[in-house]
């Protein structure tokens, strides 16, 4: 990757939620909605929502989903590979 973080597609990031435990929920419009249960390791319940008519997502959309999803902007990341 050229930048440490780069832009993100809505199929990357949906890429990333599977990798991280996320399963799709429901879809109302073009906004697809993707939930992970509470976990034994103290994570609480996480919904991230994702406006899949979006080519690229800018930063502060992408910082929203990384604070709905409940992982660091790392953890985030990392999961795309």
């Amino acid at each position: 990757m050229g930048r440490r973080y780069p832009p993100l597609k809505p199929r990357d990031v949906v890429n990333i939620l599977k990798n991280l435990g996320f399963s799709f929920k429901r879809q109302n419009g073009s906004h697809a909605h993707w939930e992970r249960p509470a976990d034994d390791k103290g994570r609480l319940r996480a919904l991230v929502t994702i406006d899949m008519s979006m080519r690229e997502f800018c930063k502060d959309l992408i910082k929203s989903m990384i604070r709905q999803s409940g992982h660091s902007k790392k953890e985030f990341y990392e999961a795309l590979s």
